[in-house]
């Protein structure tokens, strides 16, 4: 009974210790990248400690948040989490598996902002809060301004504070089917860091620079273990042709980013560092294909998340 006892303090005491050390705290409110409309890319996060998040695309809102408050994530309603939890949305480009649910609780949230890049902010305006698809819930754009939502269009490159939070974003322009623009958010809190990429392919196949302008950005809070993980999609197995990839990555094309991060920020920097892999997309026989090809290729030492709806971790 002694050693049992023991064991569950020691257990307790390493828990306590990693939610004390994490510097995020992430609710995922979506995970996967179609064909479930319950469950797309959407991922709450906030300074640890605190109730003061930002979602990180808005794919699946309403029922993440509910199965999140059915996990324990939340021990507030559906309504406290949706208009006084969630501070802004980050949307990375205007594909409806990261929009659909913003545009879908819009009715029933609280003013607040929704951040993009000029190319995706324009999207919003005119193919959906135009007045015609769906009534105009923000402050720019066509036909009668709801004035809900504040439209704050980011500059690439340029750090911005965050509106009723600590945090502060970064965003930069990714590739997703050249040339049509998706994007990438760093979001800072205090000396912490957590990097949050949208839809993308690889520079290779994109021709494009995007990828490595990135990770040039960031390699350097890596050697001074400030970047406390990184979300980047995985959307199919290495079985996927290439024709047939429309801006995703696979496992192997994954680790060839990796590798290249790896070189810029040092050798071992990367160890241990937690990459949440998202945007996989069904059937369930695919999902379990990949993830088991990006636990064999991970020869980096990456500490791999593959997060569930609506059940919390730390960063």
């Amino acid at each position: 009974m002694k050693k049992i006892l023991l064991s569950f303090f020691i257990f307790a005491s390493i828990n306590l210790t990693a939610q004390k050390t994490s510097a995020f705290r992430v609710v995922p409110l979506g995970v996967k990248g179609g064909i479930d409309e319950s469950n797309l890319s959407s991922y709450m996060v906030a300074p640890a400690g605190t109730n003061n998040y930002v979602c990180l695309d808005a794919g699946t809102v309403h029922t993440g948040i509910e199965r999140a408050i059915a996990s324990k994530a939340f021990s507030v309603t559906a309504e406290e989490v949706l208009k006084n939890y969630i501070k802004g949305y980050f949307i990375s480009h205007a594909h409806l598996d990261h929009v659909a649910g913003l545009i879908i609780v819009s009715p029933d949230d609280s003013n607040k902002p929704v951040y993009a890049l000029p190319a995706c902010m324009k999207m919003l305006e005119d193919n959906y809060f135009n007045g015609d698809a769906w009534a105009n819930f923000g402050d720019e754009g066509k036909s009668f301004l709801i004035k809900k939502y504040h439209f704050e269009t980011l500059k690439a490159g340029e750090e911005t504070p965050v509106s009723n939070t600590s945090m502060q974003v970064t965003a930069f322009p990714l590739s997703h089917v050249n040339p049509y623009e998706s994007s990438a958010f760093l979001l800072r809190s205090n000396d912490n860091y957590v990097l949050y990429l949208g839809d993308t392919g690889t520079d290779s196949i994109e021709k494009s620079n995007k990828l490595l302008l990135l990770w040039q950005a960031i390699a350097p809070l890596i050697k001074l273990h400030q970047l406390k993980g990184i979300f980047i999609e995985v959307s199919f197995p290495n079985e996927q042709l290439e024709n047939k990839l429309f801006g995703h990555l696979t496992p192997k094309l994954f680790m060839q980013e990796m590798q290249a991060l790896n070189l810029l920020a040092g050798k071992g920097a990367m160890k241990n560092l937690p990459i949440v892999i998202t945007h996989v997309k069904p059937p369930t026989a695919h999902i379990t294909q990949l993830t088991n090809q990006l636990k064999l290729a991970n020869n980096l030492g990456l500490t791999l998340i593959f997060p569930e709806q609506g059940t919390p971790f730390g960063l």
